[in-house]
């Protein structure tokens, strides 16, 4: 299974976490990645978002780098685990592509 969260705004990161925790629990084996755009860009900042990426090594982490540039945040801001992208939109245009389903908590 893949599927693809996109978080855009940054009071749904948290439930997205638990949406990616739930869907771990009944499949170990899923293809999981979160891309991160808009105001949500602040979150991969956060201690709960940096906890997480540490609980669940297995998901890939997207950040948009046309939000990271809105929101004046440097790749180096970010931990490691996390990926840039030129744009989100076209990360999660190729993942759906890629078969990857489309989760928008």
């Amino acid at each position: 299974m893949k599927v693809v969260f996109h978080v855009d705004e940054l009071g749904k990161l948290s439930e997205a976490r638990h949406n990616i925790q739930n869907l771990l629990a009944a499949d170990k084996n899923a293809a999981i990645t979160l891309v991160v755009n808009g105001e949500a860009i602040q979150g991969y900042l956060l201690p709960a978002q940096l906890e997480f990426m540490k609980d669940c090594p297995t998901v890939s982490y997207l950040a948009c780098n046309n939000a990271m540039k809105a929101h004046h945040i440097k790749k180096e801001d970010l931990a490691k685990e996390i990926e840039v992208v030129p744009a989100g939109v076209m990360a999660l245009v190729r993942l759906q592509h890629e078969g990857y389903a489309y989760i928008k908590p």
